[in-house]
Parts: structure tokens; sequence; C-alpha cells
């Protein structure tokens, strides 16, 4: 699924019923994936804190992603 519309921070709500949790967190991630903000947080983690993120983020795609989606969805590359 490709976006091509800016992922809308006023539409993140939490808690309310499934499908607007999923929702909220697509939309979540995206913003955190801003570049600004990754270098500014890259800057101010500590370096345990920057492991716990690695970790639970491998530990997440890892349960959640066959190695095909990892390839494409992750590091943009072709499955070998």
């Amino acid at each position: 699924m490709t976006h091509t519309t800016k992922p809308d921070p006023a539409s993140i709500y939490f808690g309310l019923d499934e499908a607007t949790d999923r929702a909220s967190f697509s939309t979540f991630m995206q913003l955190i994936g801003n570049r600004e903000l990754t270098e500014v947080l890259a800057a101010r983690l500590s370096r345990d804190e920057i492991d716990n993120l690695v970790a639970l983020l491998s530990d997440t795609m890892r349960t959640h992603l066959d190695r095909s989606e990892y390839h494409r969805l992750f590091l943009h590359t072709p499955h070998h």
C-alpha cells in the first residue's frame, strides 16, 4: 500500500476502537519516520534507549514480516 498524502497528526486517536487504533498507529509511524525528527532523537537518546528501540522494532518486524516483505518494505530491495 502506497500513501501519497502527508500523514495528518490530528487523525491520531488511540483507545476508540481497533480500526482507529490501527489507522492511528500507521499515521504515528509515518510521522516518526520524519528525517529531521529521527536525527534529533538519534542525537538525544541514550545508547540503551537506542538499543531498546532497535531491538523492539527488529523483533516486531521479524515476528510480523516474512523475508520478502522485510526486504521490500524495510530495506527497499528485492529479496534474494
